[in-house]
């Protein structure tokens, strides 16, 4: 009798657990939601003592239509403008979650350059061009990995998509591309900057080519590319230095300071830079999602 009382007890405790933790993840997930997550966050990394770069702290500026699209993990905030209809756009960082790219392009009939050579990536790609057509039939899942099913391919076909197997860097070379800290994370690194920027860890070796000579040998050419987005480990900082230079300037840039996820004084050196650099470059911060996605208007 008292073994059995104990076997009760513990499936009621072991369901209740469950229970309430289903419970916080659904809190948590209606708080990133709400307007007020972004100065919750700052708040909680505030007491946790986590160093934050100042453009983490930015506010939104209004007066612009900034709408979103995708998963709250691989979606994008950007200006919805009318030149963004039948438009081509370079989208840099595919992963494991094409929910911004397949939304963008059914939403706009525009044709989206995808650049990454991360294998997982590009499986990923294959398995979406592969269900091209059909309509989605289940949910969105909460992490990085979206089901194949879950994206809503009813309305986008095989032009609207090209995918680039190369690294976005600042010179046309082949170089290390780190594999992530995780063997269970799907993005690798030029940078290496989970790894301290060292250049001893796990590696594979990829093809990088700058955006420019991308574009040239695309046919593509640079001033009718209205909006760029950069989710690239790290390189986003010498990619968007080159893109100044050779004066590629999107009316949108959209990127993900990934350095900033893992603080150091060298990654918040180098996206002071690349800030700066924007700046005077006539972009103003738009928006930050308080971590490290920023978007820029030009």
């Amino acid at each position: 009798m008292l073994e059995r009382k104990l076997e009760t007890t513990a499936t009621i405790t072991k369901e209740r657990f469950h229970c309430n933790a289903y419970e916080v993840f659904m809190l948590k997930t209606l708080i990133k939601k709400t307007p007020f997550y972004p100065t919750l966050r700052r708040v909680y990394l505030r007491i946790k003592g986590i160093p934050r770069h100042p453009i983490q702290d930015s506010k939104t500026v209004d007066g612009f239509n900034i709408i979103h699209l995708g998963t709250e993990y691989g979606g994008w905030s950007f200006v919805d403008e009318q030149d963004l209809y039948g438009c081509t756009i370079i989208s840099a960082g595919l992963g494991e979650d094409a929910s911004f790219d397949v939304e963008f392009a059914s939403k706009y009939n525009a044709k989206v350059i995808i650049v990454d050579p991360t294998p997982r990536a590009i499986s990923h790609f294959e398995k979406i061009i592969d269900s091209l057509g059909k309509p989605a039939i289940q949910e969105y899942s909460n992490g990085g990995c979206q089901p194949i099913d879950a994206y809503n391919l009813s309305a986008v076909t095989e032009e609207s998509f090209t995918l680039i197997t190369k690294a976005l860097w600042d010179k046309n070379t082949n170089l290390k591309f780190f594999e992530p800290k995780n063997p269970n994370h799907v993005s690798h690194s030029i940078v290496n900057y989970q790894n301290n920027y060292s250049e001893n860890t796990k590696s594979i070796e990829v093809e990088a080519v700058t955006l420019d000579s991308l574009l040239s040998d695309l046919n593509i050419n640079k001033s009718v590319v209205p909006l760029m987005k950069f989710d690239i480990e790290g390189a986003e900082i010498e990619v968007i230095k080159r893109c100044i230079d050779v004066g590629i300037m999107p009316r949108q840039i959209l990127v993900e300071f990934d350095e900033l996820n893992v603080p150091s004084s060298k990654g918040f050196a180098r996206v002071t830079e690349v800030d700066d650099l924007l700046r005077s470059n006539g972009y103003k911060l738009l928006k930050t999602n308080g971590q490290a996605d920023f978007l820029y208007f030009k």
